[in-house]
């Protein structure tokens, strides 16, 4: 199980009714909030696929500015990814292969680019092989 924690910003002029919708929500739970527009929510879910399902149902809330991730937890999911990371090479293979050119390596590490439900569903079937 994976449990995580969002702070949502919406504008003080609609606190009140993003409060209510979040509590409303079936795919989090509300904690609390400031008088600026932060709102403290957690959502749980039996993968990272699940939890980003979820943000994105939070997300499209009315008057939502943004939903974003501060802290996660998932004992069972980190285990697994351990185990994946110790057992395989510390430097990727295309990193030593010459017949790869520097310029044809994608790099991955832009999050704001990044396709998170698909990375998140190929992160666990690597775990899986």
């Amino acid at each position: 199980m994976n449990i995580s924690s969002i702070v949502v910003q919406t504008v003080p002029k609609y606190l009140d009714e993003v409060v209510q919708s979040l509590k409303d929500c079936e795919a989090c739970d509300y904690h609390m909030h400031d008088e600026k527009g932060r709102i403290i929510i957690t959502i749980e879910g039996n993968g990272v696929s699940e939890e980003l399902k979820k943000l994105k149902i939070i997300e499209e809330i009315p008057h939502v500015i943004a939903a974003d991730m501060q802290m996660a937890y998932s004992e069972d999911e980190l285990n697994e990814h351990m185990e994946v990371i110790n057992n395989s090479d510390v430097v990727p293979k295309m990193l030593n292969d010459d017949s790869i050119k520097a310029s044809d390596i994608v790099y991955n590490g832009d999050l704001r680019k990044k396709d998170l439900e698909g990375f998140a569903k190929s992160f666990e079937k690597a775990g899986k092989k």
